[in-house]
């Protein structure tokens, strides 16, 4: 009884991430979430008693999820290549995990004050900067601060792109768009480095 309820549950906390990522907050219908998890409307009331505590079981466990990914990268001794990495990251869990697509939709509805998602990447990233200057691996000239917004903008731009292409195309697309940037980024370091950023881009294609 107890694994048919958590069953249950499940199936409407990821009917409910759909519904969300689709419709955002004031457009999704519990009714609609229960067909979407082939249950009843009592049985998702008996695990969330409304709309209110299924959309913030949805937000923290979407929150969670998007924490954990970040948590799991992989360390590199250049932080150009973790940044990356980082965006490429957030574009793919922005594409994929309908959880992370159902919390982004969500940040602009109710309820109020719900902290955003750039609360958890964007220190990240920051630090990530940090270092890159600290190294003297950005162009002199490239102030941390500036390069962060640029990046940040970057970073909300992939994770909004509608209807991004997925394997390949994306590696494709995100290697030439990442090319672009450390052109106006990344200090000139010789033939042998260039060939480590070739090299780490195709490393680190998968993640991306």
């Amino acid at each position: 009884m107890q694994e048919r309820a958590a069953r249950t549950r499940q199936a409407v906390l990821e009917a409910a991430a759909e519904e969300f990522a689709e419709r955002g907050y004031e457009g999704a219908s519990l009714q609609r979430v229960a067909c979407r998890a082939e249950t009843s409307i009592g049985a998702l009331t008996f695990h969330f008693r409304n709309k209110t505590a299924l959309a913030e079981e949805v937000r923290l466990t979407g929150r969670a999820r998007f924490c954990r990914s970040l948590a799991e990268l992989a360390p590199a001794a250049d932080p150009l290549r973790e940044l990356r990495v980082l965006i490429g990251t957030l574009a793919r869990l922005a594409r994929e995990d309908r959880f992370v697509r159902a919390v982004r939709r969500l940040e602009a509805g109710p309820p109020d004050g719900v902290p955003p998602l750039a609360e958890t990447w964007m220190p990240v990233l920051r630090a990530l900067l940090d270092r890159a200057h600290g190294a003297r691996w950005l162009r002199p000239g490239v102030a941390p601060e500036e390069a962060e917004a640029m990046l940040a903008h970057l970073a909300e731009g992939a994770m909004a792109a509608p209807g991004t292409p997925r394997g390949a195309a994306w590696g494709a697309v995100w290697d030439s768009v990442w090319d672009v940037v450390l052109h106006g980024l990344a200090a000139d370091r010789g033939e042998g480095d260039d060939r480590d950023v070739r090299d780490d881009r195709e490393s680190s294609r998968a993640e991306g």
